[in-house]
């Protein structure tokens, strides 16, 4: 039990940080019918335990062996969450209801480089610590802290989602997507700061 909750508290710290995951499933929240939200709620926590998984079992071995993919990876996501952030200011209504929610939610996990690095060296440690027969109570502990966290978030702000005006919706959008847009400039310098180390 106690390789569980150590399990749960790292999955609750790695995904509770304010980053695109969680402003992708606010957002949904706000704008979105209950049951739309709730699947976005699922489908962002499947992708995120399939990143944890991966970072856990070894996907940092792969980027460090590959320099040009984290490189790659880095630059291309750095970009891609610009143009949502853009996107999200630029929007009168949510960031959810005109795209594709998978293909959103895959790009907001797996596209998103911050959450593979930070995956990989918080997980990919976590794993080198433990024994073989801790390390599926631990699996199981982060892995249900995505599900915790996100259906929480969503049932939270769906509960208040009536309350919120237009007015109010476009000062959320614009707030999120600001941050997102700081948030993809801070990768851009990440990346220059990779690329003059080289």
């Amino acid at each position: 039990m106690a390789i569980y909750l150590r399990g749960l508290m790292m999955g609750l710290a790695y995904v509770a940080p304010i980053g695109t995951q969680n402003l992708f499933v606010i957002n949904t929240a706000v704008t979105q019918p209950r049951k739309k939200a709730f699947a976005t709620a699922a489908i962002v926590a499947f992708f995120d335990i399939s990143l944890s998984l991966a970072c856990f079992f070894g996907v940092g071995a792969l980027m460090e062996a590959l320099p040009w993919l984290r490189k790659g990876v880095l630059a291309i996501g750095s970009l891609i969450i610009i143009w949502m952030g853009i996107g999200l200011i630029r929007s009168k209504s949510g960031l959810a209801g005109d795209a594709d929610t998978a293909a959103m939610a895959f790009t907001v996990t797996w596209i998103n480089p911050q959450a593979l690095i930070d995956g990989t060296m918080l997980l990919g440690a976590a794993s080198a610590t433990l024994t073989a027969g801790e390390k599926l109570p631990f699996v199981i502990g982060f892995t249900s802290a995505s599900v915790i966290w996100f259906f929480g978030v969503t049932t939270a702000i769906s509960l208040f989602s009536g309350k919120i005006t237009d007015k109010l919706l476009r000062i959320i959008n614009i707030v999120c997507g600001a941050i997102m847009v700081f948030y993809g400039l801070r990768l851009v310098y990440s990346f220059i700061q990779l690329m003059c180390r080289a």
